[in-house]
Parts: C-alpha cells; sequence; structure tokens
C-alpha cells in the first residue's frame, strides 16, 4: 500500500457529518478531525459548503483558519498566529508537528536535528527523535534516523493539501524539473553515442593492428624456414659428401689423414701392460 493511502478513508466519517452540520457543530468538527488519529488529509472537509460558511462568523472563524492552518501550513504558522486560533490540544499540536516535517522534507531530503529542534520548538533531542519515529509508525514519512550526524535522512512522504494560489508555481517547479531532465538526458545521448564510436574506432584498430602482426609474423616464420632448408641441404658441387671445420666448409677429401707409427705407438701405450704371473 502507498504511504498515506487510507488517510482519504479516515476522513470519510468526517465528510458525512460534515453535510448536515452547521455552526458550532461545524467548528466542533473541525476541532475533533485535526485531534482524531490517522486524519492526515483535509482539503475535502475544507471544501464543504457547511465548514466555508463557517468564515461568514466572526465567533466560528477561527475554526476555518484553524482547518486551513492543517491542511497546508506548520507549526511555525500556529506559533505567529496562536493568538488568533483556536487553543491546540496535545494530540493537534503533535499531528501539525508531524505535517510540518513533511513540508520540510518536501524542502530537501536531509533535515539536520539543530533545524528540526528549532522549527518543531522540541526541548531535547530525545524528544524529537520520539516525535519522527512516530510519524514513521504512522506512514506519515519514510526516512533514517541518523543520530552518528545528528539528521534525518528523508526517503519519502505523504504528500499535503495544496494551498490556493500555488497550483501555478507547483506547475512552474514541474516544467523546470521537465526541462531540466530532457537536458539531462539529451547529453546523455550524446555521451553514449561519443563511447560507441570511440569504441568501435578502437575495435577497428585492434582488429587491423592483429592482421598486420598475422601477416608480419607469417612472413618472418617464411623466411626462416627458407634459410633452415638451404642450410640442411648444401652440398658440393660435384655431389660428394662435405664437412666443416671451424666454421668453414671442407670436403671430405681435405680432411687430413690420422698419422702412421707415432699415433700407434702412441695407442699401444695407451693400453695397459699385463702383469706377468710367477710360474710355480
Amino acid at each position: 500500500m502507498d504511504l498515506g493511502a487510507n488517510f482519504a478513508a479516515k476522513l470519510e466519517p468526517f465528510l458525512l457529518m460534515a453535510k448536515s452540520a452547521k455552526g458550532a457543530a461545524a467548528a466542533k468538527l473541525i476541532h475533533d478531525a485535526t485531534s482524531a488519529p490517522g486524519v492526515y488529509v483535509f482539503s475535502e472537509l475544507l471544501a464543504m459548503p457547511s465548514v466555508q460558511e463557517l468564515g461568514k462568523s466572526e465567533q466560528h472563524e477561527p475554526y476555518l483558519s484553524l482547518l486551513q492552518l492543517f491542511a497546508y501550513k506548520t507549526y511555525q504558522d500556529y506559533v505567529q498566529h496562536q493568538d488568533k486560533l483556536p487553543a491546540l490540544n496535545p494530540a493537534q499540536i503533535m499531528k501539525l508537528k508531524h505535517l510540518s516535517i513533511v513540508s520540510l522534507a518536501a524542502e530537501r531530503r536531509i533535515l539536520p536535528y539543530s533545524d528540526l529542534l528549532r522549527v518543531l520548538d522540541m526541548p531535547t533531542v530525545r524528544e524529537l527523535e520520539d516525535l519522527v519515529i512516530d510519524a514513521i509508525y504512522l506512514d506519515v514519512v519514510r526516512g533514517k534516523l541518523d543520530q552518528k550526524e545528528a539528521q534525518f535522512e528523508v526517503e519519502y512522504t505523504m504528500g499535503r493539501d495544496l494551498e490556493p494560489g500555488k497550483l501555478e508555481s507547483i506547475l512552474a517547479a514541474l516544467q523546470n524539473w521537465t526541462e531540466t531532465t530532457s537536458a539531462v538526458l539529451a547529453t546523455l545521448d550524446v555521451k553514449i553515442e561519443s563511447i560507441a564510436a570511440q569504441t568501435a574506432a578502437k575495435k577497428a584498430s585492434n582488429e587491423e593492428y592483429e592482421k598486420v602482426l598475422y601477416t608480419t609474423l607469417k612472413d618472418v616464420s617464411e623466411k626462416a624456414k627458407e634459410k633452415g632448408g638451404v642450410k640442411r641441404g648444401s652440398n658440393r658441387g660435384d655431389g660428394g659428401p662435405s664437412a666443416e671445420k671451424d666454421g668453414v666448409p671442407m670436403d671430405v677429401d681435405d680432411m687430413p689423414e690420422p698419422t702412421k707409427g707415432k699415433n700407434r705407438k702412441a695407442s699401444q701405450e695407451a693400453v695397459p701392460k699385463q702383469r706377468k704371473r710367477n710360474k710355480i
């Protein structure tokens, strides 16, 4: 269920009673509606003819102003004009402070404790945190209390009634938001196209580089094979066997013959003489 989706249902009994309430009864109905748990929207009640007629009576006009206060104003507005408004009971004060948090959250997402303490006239941080926790449980706001940073991080809030004359400013803000969003999306599209073009160019460059590298390696490999084949297959002009000495090619016929005699004697001396056995 969406945040605050049941608030309209909580107001329904008061709308039924307002159809027949007049004068003092309508004034009491406003007092009861602003005190009732779970009632946080008042535009439909405010639009009832019997409620609007209270503005014509000097005695009951403050109750119409009270209903307007709960519809779209804040606790600070009550403090500034409380001499012209009926006195509030504790339930009404707490509800008006909850609605004030909603109004503050519409302006910024991070609400420092220092600002909340001042605007809501809370004596201690502990009481302020209890007030915010109550608002969260009542589905008025959603968020997280950050005690380390001393702030309330707002995630979502219910919507408040729209004050007369504010529709134009809301539409202007929405129009400005739409134009800003469109400009950001256009910038992102250009950036995405640029990145795609750069990626394609880089890919083509890499493919060309790999192609040239492959061709070069293939040529080097073929030349190496050709050189190796010539060296292994080299022969004398007359077809006879050949050999190398100290890296210089030479024919087998040119190789020196072993020296006779001297080498033979050396080979005989290399064989150890056998000891003669003693004859018995």
